[in-house]
């Protein structure tokens, strides 16, 4: 079998005219053909199975564009899984009209907002949207507003919490959507906990919501900031943590902790609250630690403190099991979660309760934290 005179003409012409992107509607057979001019379209006229005739068109648009004969030539395949798809190929690969290779484009490091614009163009789907959001120079160009807008309204029809959460974190980068939305976005984590998480990752010192500091804020910050102006990590954190922002920080981690609705939500939740506390973690937490392990590492800094830490303990010795408390969750990797996931694939209630032993200690530090151990 062969295209249609007819197609075969148009396609070659539709080619001729040097799109910058190309899209083919598979449930209409029409390929479509972006130009600065707009946009083109060709009506297909199918001679055989439309499958079979949709191969010999993507295989005339590969000759064409890539001198590729048999197609979407497999060393692109493999870059576009790794993501590293050679820069100098991206503006081809956008006319070649196969998913794929528009999803090496969303996710190869020189993406630029104009490709950006026709990607999107070519595959308007909130999985590249989420991709293209990754890359500062798409945040900054106006193309990112566009795709912020595109998953804030599709983020009700989002049925998993990852990205739920993947969303909520790309979408409050920068100046991407405005405060009305952001506080939208906020009141709807009182019936989906999974958009705190999401807040928790980008806007961990600025979230959308009163909260008292701790009672004793303003001692310990008077005893603490001559350190946290020479850069002392834990006289910093710890002042922070007991401010209104950390304050607001832990209550947030709390309202999660308490009512995750699956193991997505508690992994990605674990690593957010452990990289915010990247900089005091200990250099001896391991990959085998349990939750008891952590306790008992996190203890034992207090007992042999390093320097920067010694200096803090020198100023309030009464807080060393609020400093233990910030240590643990700075530990929080998936060697915490591992003795319960790695059994079992329970979610909702029942996974809570397998929990406790953990999220019951985590409630114990956040308690101390916050003053109400």
């Amino acid at each position: 079998m062969h295209l249609s005179n007819e197609d075969n003409l148009r396609l070659n012409v539709l080619l001729a005219n040097q799109p910058q992107a190309i899209r083919i509607d598979e449930s209409k057979m029409i390929v479509y053909g972006l130009s600065t001019q707009g946009e083109a379209k060709v009506v297909l006229h199918p001679n055989c199975r439309d499958e079979l005739y949709l191969k010999q068109v993507r295989e005339l648009i590969s000759e064409r564009i890539l001198d590729s004969p048999g197609g979407y030539p497999v060393y692109l395949r493999r870059w576009s899984r790794m993501g590293q798809a050679r820069d100098e190929n991206l503006a081809q690969l956008l006319m070649l009209g196969v998913p794929e290779a528009v999803e090496a484009v969303v996710n190869a490091q020189g993406l630029t907002p104009e490709l950006a614009e026709r990607a999107w163009w070519a595959m308007p789907e909130s999985k590249n949207a989420r991709s293209m959001l990754e890359r500062p120079a798409i945040i900054e160009a106006d193309i990112g507003k566009v795709l912020a807008q595109h998953l804030i309204d599709y983020l009700p029809f989002e049925t998993e919490a990852e990205d739920i959460i993947e969303t909520v974190r790309l979408v409050l980068q920068a100046d991407l959507i405005n405060e009305a939305a952001t506080l939208k976005l906020w009141q709807k984590g009182r019936s989906k906990n999974a958009y705190y998480v999401g807040f928790l990752a980008t806007r961990p010192h600025d979230l959308p919501t009163e909260f008292p500091a701790r009672h004793d804020a303003e001692q310990l910050q008077s005893k603490l900031q001559t350190l946290a102006d020479q850069n002392n990590i834990f006289a910093k954190n710890l002042i922070w943590l007991t401010s209104s922002d950390g304050q607001a920080f832990l209550d947030t981690f709390e309202k999660v902790l308490k009512k995750p609705v699956n193991q997505d939500v508690v992994n990605i939740l674990f690593d957010v609250v452990a990289d915010h506390f990247t900089a005091v973690c200990k250099a001896d937490y391991d990959d085998e630690m349990d939750i008891n392990g952590l306790v008992h590492k996190a203890g034992e800094c207090c007992q042999e403190p390093p320097e920067a830490l010694q200096a803090v303990l020198e100023h309030i010795p009464e807080e060393c099991q609020t400093i233990r408390a910030m240590l643990i969750l700075s530990g929080l990797r998936y060697s915490v979660l591992r003795p319960i996931f790695s059994t079992t694939t329970a979610i909702g209630t029942l996974m809570r309760k397998k929990l406790a032993p953990v999220t019951d200690v985590l409630l114990q530090q956040i308690a101390v934290l916050r003053d109400r151990a």
